[in-house]
């Protein structure tokens, strides 16, 4: 029986070792499904998810992750990638469905409603997303940054900004991945100590795609949890305004 959202909230731990007990690659490809479910800046999806169940791959990762124990003692990993330079495809796939919903009928024909969709991504898209050496970036936060004297504007607008937009979009897909095997009774460990360009290369990656994080997978060791879970109290993070 799978765990309530809270439920599985609960349950999820940073997990560091794992028993020797296989997962069902066919329950965590249904997680990292629900993964792409997850709120994504534009709708651009700007990620990947790389399902690692190859043992010759597996082993290149860990070693990588500097073998720590919850890379070197997963049953399976999967690595969430960051695809900012995917841009224009998932650009075009938006136009797509767009126009699709939309019906058969002219251009001419399109609500304001209508328009003004086409727009956000035959527009507004580019005029972020392209890039020239920095340099577009940066006359673009120059531009908002004097208009924002008059008036609230957008000023995430340099290619580093873009970047961290991406990150966070995988981020929250990730998360959908976690909650969504703790409540099947899996258990991951979001992995950042890395190095990046080896697990690009094991993967076959391009030179545009970031790793935003590896995630190792299986059922916990009850060492693998090493104490009990510390947070900082509520009151101090919280704040009704």
């Amino acid at each position: 029986m799978e765990k309530s959202v809270s439920e599985a909230i609960s349950y999820r731990r940073s997990v560091r070792i794992y028993k020797e007990e296989p997962l069902d690659t066919e329950l965590v490809k249904k997680c990292i499904q629900n993964a792409v479910l997850a709120p994504t800046s534009s709708n651009l999806q700007l990620w990947e998810f790389y399902h690692v169940v190859d043992p010759g791959v597996q082993e290149k990762i860990a070693k990588a992750s500097f073998n720590q124990p919850a890379a070197r003692t997963a049953n399976q990993l999967v690595v969430v990638v960051a695809r900012k330079d995917l841009w224009k495809s998932r650009k075009k796939a938006n136009i797509q469905f767009l126009k699709q919903s939309f019906g058969d009928k002219p251009s001419r024909e399109y609500s304001s409603k209508e328009k003004f969709a086409l727009s956000y991504y035959q527009r507004l898209i580019p005029s972020l997303y392209t890039e020239f050496l920095g340099i577009l970036g940066w006359l673009r936060y120059i531009f908002f940054s004097i208009t924002g004297w008059f008036r609230p504007v957008y000023r995430q607008v340099r290619a580093s900004d873009m970047r961290v937009v991406a990150h966070k979009s995988a981020g929250l897909a990730a998360q959908n991945f976690m909650i969504s095997m703790a409540a099947i009774g899996y258990d991951t460990c979001p992995m950042e100590g890395n190095d990046t360009l080896r697990i690009k290369r094991a993967l076959g990656l391009p030179y545009g795609a970031e790793i935003n994080m590896v995630i190792a997978c299986g059922v916990r060791e009850t060492s693998g949890v090493y104490g009990p879970r510390f947070r900082i109290p509520f009151e101090e993070v919280y704040r009704r305004i």
